[in-house]
């Protein structure tokens, strides 16, 4: 019998969420690079509990469309590469394509988001990694993460976050 074998995919991107998201102050990080790829001039930080309850960027950004609101939570889906010699020439903060989706598994994580050519925009939930929800909603122009429970799914991963204040003083010398 092989000892060998595949991960299944939720279990995959539950360990590739450490290598990206390894506290609050990550998920903040990854959602600050991805305003400012996206243009955003006004970019607000709101936080509970020093990041573990909840984290939300609100950015006026240009938005995102229905359907890559959707492509952006699937992995190495990105709006930076179209092939390997496009890595030469980067010039965003972000471009791997990994952030979303990698916090989308170990959160409760809702995108609100409106292109500014879109007449409405989108609102996608997730659960753990698992597509919970999604609907048109009137927004403005530009894009909300709300990322709440960070960890949930992952409890061994949670009890190494440490205190409240340290947490929050992680994101506080980030931004």
């Amino acid at each position: 019998m092989s000892r060998i074998r595949i991960l299944a995919e939720a279990v995959a991107n539950k360990i590739a969420a450490g290598e990206v998201v390894e506290r609050p102050a990550s998920v903040v990080k990854e959602l600050l690079e991805n305003a400012l790829d996206a243009g955003a001039t006004t970019i607000r930080v709101e936080t509970e509990a020093g990041g573990r309850r909840m984290i939300r960027v609100i950015d006026d950004g240009h938005g995102m469309t229905h359907d890559d609101a959707l492509l952006a939570f699937e992995r190495h889906a990105t709006s930076k590469l179209k092939s390997a010699d496009d890595l030469l020439s980067i010039a965003t903060l972000g471009f791997r394509g990994e952030a979303m989706p990698t916090i989308a598994a170990v959160s409760r994580l809702l995108l609100e988001t409106r292109d500014a050519g879109e007449a409405e925009g989108v609102s996608v939930e997730f659960a753990a990694g698992k597509l919970v929800k999604v609907k048109s909603a009137g927004l403005p122009a530009g894009t909300t993460v709300s990322v709440a429970d960070l960890f949930y799914s992952v409890p061994a991963r949670r009890k190494f976050l440490k205190s409240e204040t340290t947490e929050l003083g992680h994101i506080a010398s980030l931004v």
